[in-house]
């Protein structure tokens, strides 16, 4: 067994049987995360629900107006 995974069988351990340390919680944070996933699009999931819901209902509270002109500045011309 390697170093990692033994320090993940401690983590999972003591997850398992309550409070961590203090000296344990270092262990801890030199863990690696095993994956990491990232996503690129072309379109903004906010911008496009933002604009089907404002084409269905009136927002009460505008909250998305200032995000939504940011996104018109930053967007490429085409």
């Amino acid at each position: 067994m390697g170093q990692s995974e033994d320090l993940e069988r401690e983590l999972s351990e003591l997850l398992t049987e309550g409070e961590i340390r203090e000296n344990e919680a270092k262990k801890r944070e030199r863990l690696s995360p095993k994956y990491e996933v990232r996503i690129q699009t072309h379109i903004d999931p906010i911008v496009e629900e933002t604009r089907k819901y404002r084409s269905m209902a009136r927002e009460l509270d505008d909250r998305y107006d200032e995000y939504m002109r940011k996104t018109k500045q930053s967007k490429p011309s085409d």
